[in-house]
C-alpha cells in the first residue's frame, strides 16, 4: 500500500499504479470481504440513519424556506454494470438547473464528461452550505442501506459518463459505487478527471475491509475541512 500521513498521498499511488499498468483486470474480491463490507455497510448506514433523522428534517426545512421545489433531488447513476439506479442527495439547485448546464459549459474547469463549477450561479442559498460540508450526500445513506452503493468505492458515474467510458476508465463500474472514495479524501475536486479514475481503479485493484475502515476514517476530516468541495 502507498504509504501514508494524514491523509492517502495521492501522487504516490497514482505513479504506483502508473507502473503497474491502468488497465489490469479487476480483482474479484473474496467472499468473505464481500459479507464484511456489506455487513458493515448495513449496520453503519442504519446506525447513521436513525442518528441523523432530527438533522435530515432540519434540513429539509432550510431547503424549503430557502427555495421552491422537492427536498430530495433524485438522479440516475450508472451501479454495478453499469445497471442504472436511483442515487438520492438534498436539492441544492434550483428546479430544471440540469436544463441549464449546456448554457454554462463555459463555467466548467474540469476535464472529462464531468461539470465542476465554482460559484455555480444555479445552487441556492442552502445548496452553497450543503455542497461545502457535503451534508447534501447523506440521502444516499438510502442507497447504501438497500445494497445499491457501499460506503466505500467509485463515486457512482452519470450513465452518459459511463457510456462513454473506454480503455481503463470503464473498469469503475465493476464494483459498486460508493458513498466515499479515495479521491474524495486526496484532494477532490482539486483534482483532475484523469486523477478521478486513476485513483478509483487504485481502490478497485488493492481494495480490502482495512482500506475501507482507513478510507471512512480519513473521510471525516476531510468533509469537516471542506477542503476541494465545490
Amino acid at each position: 500500500m502507498a504509504r501514508m500521513s494524514t491523509t492517502f498521498d495521492a501522487a504516490a499511488m497514482l505513479i504506483e499504479l502508473e507502473k503497474e499498468g491502468k488497465g489490469a483486470a479487476v480483482p474479484a474480491g473474496s467472499g468473505a470481504y464481500k459479507f464484511t463490507k456489506r455487513v458493515l455497510d448495513v449496520l453503519v448506514s442504519l446506525a447513521l440513519i436513525l442518528l441523523l433523522f432530527p438533522f435530515f428534517v432540519l434540513i429539509g426545512v432550510l431547503i424549503k424556506l430557502t427555495s421552491h421545489g422537492p427536498i430530495i433531488f433524485k438522479q440516475t447513476r450508472a451501479g454495478i454494470g453499469k445497471k442504472p439506479f436511483t442515487m438520492f442527495k438534498f436539492r441544492t439547485m434550483y428546479v430544471g438547473a440540469e436544463e441549464d448546464q449546456d448554457f454554462l459549459s463555459h463555467l466548467n474547469y474540469q476535464n472529462g464528461p464531468v461539470f465542476k463549477a465554482l460559484n455555480d450561479p444555479r445552487l441556492i442559498w442552502s445548496g452553497k452550505f450543503l455542497r461545502r460540508s457535503s451534508i447534501d450526500e447523506l440521502p444516499q445513506l438510502f442507497n447504501v442501506l438497500v445494497g445499491q452503493m457501499s460506503l466505500v468505492g467509485p463515486r457512482p458515474l452519470w450513465l452518459p459518463e459511463a457510456q462513454k467510458a473506454r480503455g481503463p476508465a470503464r473498469l469503475r463500474t465493476q464494483v459498486k459505487p460508493g458513498l466515499t472514495c479515495l479521491w474524495q479524501i486526496s484532494g477532490r475536486s482539486e483534482l483532475s478527471y484523469e486523477q478521478w479514475v486513476l485513483l478509483d481503479l487504485y481502490y478497485i485493484r488493492r481494495r480490502s475491509f482495512l482500506l475501507d475502515l482507513l478510507i471512512i476514517i480519513q473521510t471525516v476530516p476531510a468533509v469537516l475541512s471542506g477542503h476541494g468541495a465545490y
